[in-house]
């Protein structure tokens, strides 16, 4: 029963605006779950898969013009420009808030409207932020449901005069008199908007009723607005996995790590360790709250409940512990549906099957020219299906080691230490992927920088947001403070990749954490230490010298390029605005290179 005021005002307001058929309130039971999955299959929203293949797990499938987060309709609100940054598409409140409001008039109508109190992080836990999403879609309820910590047990703690963060959603496509309801509602592009008001901790999402535009406790609360809240009050909130590492004496040491799109931040996740008597566990694969507490370290918690992962690629062969987390209790989103009620996307097996139902809902062969899957298609699954699931994920973590990297094919070698915190600041802000013509005009070799994996997520100025990394750092001690790196599995030569990557980075994390214990392991270079390959554990690995010295060097012709390369994305970025950490840092990187 809600017996918050703040909150119950609140609703009665939404319920005039958006004029619901009904509404329900979100309990977090197994049952509630359960009745509303089998009323979206009745329905045919949802398909229910094979039970003896895939026990209690759903397909989904969305309109074409609504398949991933859309950046040019995702707006940061706040009264000055300048608080918003260069990074983020910019519109008042004053302005925003009645052209949305005009359209979330009447925009549940016909529909069903779901109160879901939920809680990112463990229910009670200081670290954690409580909020409630009111939204038009079961889709999202469901996937809120895996996704967060959902019901009673929330709504007791708001009850409680808790602060909670107002998110509001609606698919927008209200159901007049006569009119259909499509398997996927949502309005036009034009219509969409996904917007953070940072001022007052607030969320408005129209439009869309996919992935991180609707269920907004991801990426639009556990990033943007966290990273806002964070700012005022000496946390993190970040793009990164959290890991636990156990080696072979049974000393356990955490890290997180930082990796744009498409550098296998899941799959370092769940990593099996190809070292005997190692140990890799999972704490979270995407996303990290930070703080430093009283004893001058820094820890973590995975505020997430579940996994949204990228469906392509995922298979036995490149993560087997992503596929027993989604073997069941799973809902998929744009995927293929086999003649028997199962699954598939690309990646998944060497051979597609001779007959799919593809993602849009047509026959598909081997004869097609396109995909049966969409390349962005998803999985939603809880934490607990993970059997790397560590034991104490709900716990804070203390780390000792940030993990930066990209998918750089030359000039980054496979793993380099910073000098200091604040020298690793300056890595996570130059960070990113080389990307070939096919991707962008600009050309083979072109360097698409993404600053700590944060881009289109940081929910301020994006030079504020690395004066506050700086302002963290001067919380505690070099020495307490987690030990940063930047690690790139990606380097080539002409005949492909130099490092085979998956259960062999676990020979990375190894010599990062020795590093972290001070021992005497590494080469100095310009950029960093990199790993002495004397003291680097090469047992039964199948690389030879000349390509592991390849992995490790440091070209200065190459790096006086890439100087170039990262004073022209300051330049362009930060214009007048360049951080001075930032500014001496490529100074004392140009002086060590004598450039």
């Amino acid at each position: 029963m809600i017996k918050n005021q703040k909150l119950l005002t609140w609703i009665e307001e939404i319920k005039s605006l958006c004029s619901p058929k009904e509404v329900v309130i979100w309990t977090g039971t197994q049952k509630q779950y359960d009745e509303i999955a089998d009323l979206e299959v009745k329905n045919g929203k949802a398909i229910k898969l094979n039970p003896k293949k895939r026990p209690n797990s759903l397909l989904y499938c969305s309109h074409p013009s609504d398949v991933a987060r859309i950046e040019k309709r995702t707006f940061i609100s706040t009264t000055n420009q300048n608080d918003a940054g260069p990074t983020n598409n910019w519109i008042p409140p004053n302005k925003l808030k009645p052209k949305m409001l005009e359209l979330f008039k009447d925009s549940m109508k016909g529909r069903t409207m779901y109160i879901i109190p939920f809680s990112m992080g463990p229910i009670g836990l200081d670290m954690s932020r409580l909020g409630v999403e009111i939204t038009d879609s079961a889709y999202v309820a469901l996937n809120m449901h895996i996704m967060t910590r959902t019901g009673n047990k929330v709504l007791d703690l708001i009850n409680d005069d808790e602060v909670f963060i107002k998110c509001l959603h609606s698919v927008g496509y209200p159901l007049e008199p006569g009119i259909k309801d499509p398997s996927w509602p949502c309005a036009p592009i034009e219509k969409k908007y996904i917007s953070h008001f940072p001022e007052e901790n607030m969320i408005w999402s129209y439009g869309s009723g996919y992935g991180g535009n609707a269920l907004l406790g991801k990426k639009c609360l556990a990033l943007r607005i966290a990273s806002s809240m964070a700012s005022k009050n000496n946390w993190l909130a970040e793009h990164m996995l959290i890991l636990k590492l156990t080696n072979d004496n049974n000393k356990v040491k955490y890290i997180t790590g930082a990796f744009p799109s498409a550098c296998g931040k899941t799959n370092l996740a769940m990593i099996n360790p190809t070292l005997k008597g190692w140990k890799a566990e999972t704490i979270g694969d995407d996303i990290a709250w930070m703080e430093v507490k009283d004893d001058g370290k820094m820890y973590a918690i995975n505020p997430e409940a579940g996994f949204f992962g990228v469906a392509p690629g995922t298979s036995y062969k490149s993560n087997p512990n992503a596929m027993e987390t989604i073997s069941k209790n799973t809902i998929f989103t744009n995927v293929a549906l086999t003649d028997d009620f199962d699954v598939w996307w690309k990646g998944l097996t060497k051979e597609a099957p001779d007959h799919l139902i593809d993602w849009l809902g047509n026959d598909w062969d081997k004869t097609k020219p396109t995909r049966p899957d969409h390349p962005n298609s998803r999985f939603t699954a809880p934490l607990t299906n993970c059997p790397t699931l560590a034991d104490n994920y709900e716990s804070p973590v203390p780390i000792s080691a940030i993990l930066f990297g990209g998918r750089r094919p030359t000039t980054i070698p496979l793993v380099h230490q910073s000098f200091n915190f604040e020298h690793g600041i300056f890595l996570g802000s130059i960070m990113g992927s080389e990307v070939t013509a096919a991707i962008l005009d600009d050309g083979i070799g072109t360097i698409r920088r993404d600053p700590f994996a944060m881009l289109p997520f940081i929910g301020y100025n994006i030079s504020d947001y690395i004066n506050h990394w700086v302002e963290m750092g001067k919380k505690s001690t070099d020495e307490l403070l987690p030990k940063i790196f930047y690690v790139n599995w990606f380097r080539k030569d002409e005949s492909g990749f130099l490092w085979p990557g998956f259960g062999e980075n676990s020979r990375v994390l190894k010599w990062i954490l020795e590093r972290t214990e001070g021992k005497d392991n590494y080469n100095k270079t310009p950029i960093g230490l990199i790993p002495d390959l004397n003291k680097f554990d090469l047992f039964n690995l199948d690389v030879s010298q000349d390509k592991m010295q390849e992995l490790v060097k440091v070209d200065k012709n190459i790096w006086q390029e890439e100087i170039k390369s990262i004073e022209n994305y300051y330049s362009n970025l930060y214009k007048d605005k360049l951080p001075n950490v930032l500014r001496n840092q490529l100074d004392n990187l140009k002086r060590r290179f004598a450039f």
